[in-house]
């Protein structure tokens, strides 16, 4: 093996070289690029003290001069496993695809992790990935009650029903639940149904148990992973991956979470990079909601309790913030967008009768000019009706 050429070539074989999010690994190759990181790694090009210092700028670890070499030292029982063209065959097998910084398809959210970005998306699936504005995170327990399946099918179902994709780490429990609710109430679309960010290589199905349903996601969703296919889930990774989650994702909610649990990782993740998070309550009596209920005592998330709610936080500051679904089961009522005074006076005209001016300025509380303009008001929204016995409330 004589090198590694190319850019994407190049951080397809750190990608097996570096544990995800290595900030020592990641900060080289934002450096000296992915190619003379490589070299770096391999020993072929020099390291000296003035690429460590720059390495510990930026890093902002102040001056360490053994943090490179300590680098070496870790990454250097790896290199002898380096083979990105044979994992870039396997994905290619798969129907998958590598995707880089310099590609069309990479996701811009994922620059919000500055260093600790990936180095590439080892990705499986026919779609493109979509934009953060249509992606939503849910997220829980891998244990997790009647309630919580409930909730999180009828967040998921909602959100795919406004468009969006949902994200989650293809975990028992709420992830599962998630990715099947938007599976099965997603019809063959542009977009993904859903996207599983994995702690493992793509060509492997973990947990054993959700295989059936990571087939399915790879049809009709996405699988994406950080790491090269064959590489194992362990704990450090499944954390990692997390970042990703909430990185690409416009909200990400966390459904049901034990006090510590891997969901809350994820929540403040969003949090650190300015992404809206959100809780669903539950009883306060199971131990299963007291994550949610801790994210929301600290500030950490809002209460949601429907895909309405999701969408809103999805987008802050979209001219969607309304929900069409919503204002049509709570149709506008008579007295939507009223003044005060004319509230008081549309409260004040009877239905089947007919009254005066005089009586209805007693009634209401207001002078003979304020009746005659909000009657004057009332009238053009339909709301008042003049007749030759004087004024009453028009019906319907």
């Amino acid at each position: 093996m004589s090198g590694f050429a190319s850019s994407s070539l190049a951080r397809a074989a750190l990608s097996r070289l570096f544990e995800p999010s290595d900030t020592v690994g990641l900060g080289l190759v934002s450096l000296v690029g992915p190619v003379d990181a490589l070299r770096v790694a391999r020993r072929e090009i020099g390291t000296g003290h003035e690429l460590t210092r720059h390495l510990c700028e930026a890093l902002g670890v102040g001056e360490r001069p053994n943090l490179l070499e300590e680098g070496l030292a870790r990454w250097a029982p790896r290199l002898g496993d380096l083979a990105p063209e044979r994992d870039l065959a396997t994905l290619a097998r798969l129907g998958g695809r590598l995707v880089v910084p310099e590609s069309e398809e990479w996701p811009e959210a994922l620059d919000d992790l500055q260093v600790s970005a990936p180095l590439c998306l080892w990705v499986r699936g026919r779609h493109q990935v979509p934009g953060i504005e249509r992606l939503a995170a849910l997220v829980g327990s891998r244990d997790s009650t009647t309630y919580g399946s409930s909730v999180t099918t009828d967040l998921a179902s909602g959100l795919t029903a406004r468009g969006f994709t949902v994200v989650s780490g293809g975990a028992y429990g709420i992830d599962a639940q998630a990715h099947r609710a938007a599976l099965a109430t997603t019809d063959d679309r542009d977009a993904p149904a859903t996207i599983a960010l994995l702690a493992s290589g793509v060509d492997r199905y973990y947990p054993a148990g959700n295989e059936e349903l990571l087939r399915a996601i790879a049809e009709r969703g996405l699988l994406i992973s950080e790491v090269p296919p064959g590489s194992s889930p362990t704990r450090w990774r499944f954390l990692q991956r997390n970042r990703l989650i909430a990185a690409l994702s416009a909200v990400t909610v966390v459904v049901e979470a034990r006090w510590r649990s891997g969901a809350l990782n994820t929540a403040h993740h969003a949090g650190e990079l300015g992404r809206p998070v959100g809780a669903v309550p539950g009883s306060v009596q199971s131990a299963n909601s007291a994550g949610c209920h801790r994210l929301l005592r600290d500030g950490t998330a809002v209460c949601v309790t429907d895909a309405a709610d999701v969408a809103e936080l999805a987008r802050p500051l979209g001219g969607e913030s309304g929900d069409s679904a919503r204002d049509e089961a709570s149709p506008a009522r008579d007295h939507d967008g009223l003044t005060i005074p004319d509230l008081l006076l549309l409260d004040g005209l009877p239905v089947r009768a007919s009254t005066s001016v005089d009586k209805l300025s007693s009634v209401a509380g207001l002078s003979t000019k304020d009746v005659i303009g909000g009657l004057a008001r009332l009238e053009l929204a339909g709301l008042a009706q003049r007749s030759a016995d004087g004024w009453r409330r028009q019906k319907g």
